[in-house]
């Protein structure tokens, strides 16, 4: 199982998302995610997260929360425990990312955008404000097929 993080920088009432547009052989190609990604060896979640934001984006997260922990299986990729952040503060200036376009985007518009089936049930939990959750999303093909959620 993969181990990877994933972050929604807020901003007056706005996510910075990152439209994956740029790598040939991305299976989240044409979706627009917040930015994270793939633990290196030793990392913690909170060092992969300040490490990944500043790559793809040049910022320095300031104050950021731990929202859950998703659980993805699917019948053709690898699986993959996703630890899922909200930041609030930050320093320094966006700069272009080697993956895709940033922009900011009104929270309220995300669940329109072309977005993974299983992020959209997440998204009603970070609108919600949610207490700390695990959640299971399973996937055949690009279908998800199963989810279950826990409040901890």
């Amino acid at each position: 199982m993969l181990n990877t993080t994933l972050c929604y920088i807020e901003k007056d009432n706005r996510y910075l998302m990152l439209h994956r547009v740029k790598k040939q052989h991305d299976i989240s190609k044409d979706k627009w995610l917040g930015v994270g990604g793939k633990f290196l060896e030793n990392e913690t979640p909170d060092e992969c997260l300040l490490r990944e934001v500043k790559e793809e984006t040049g910022l320095t997260l300031k104050d950021y929360r731990l929202r859950g922990v998703i659980t993805f299986l699917s019948d053709l990729y690898e699986g993959e425990y996703m630890y899922l952040y909200t930041a609030s503060s930050y320093q320094g200036t966006i700069t272009d990312c080697n993956e895709g376009v940033l922009e900011w985007i009104e929270k309220d518009k995300v669940k329109e955008l072309p977005i993974w089936e299983g992020d959209r049930l997440f998204f009603d939990e970070l609108q919600k404000d949610s207490p700390f959750f695990t959640m299971k999303l399973r996937y055949e093909g690009d279908t998800l097929v199963e989810s279950s959620l826990k409040y901890h």
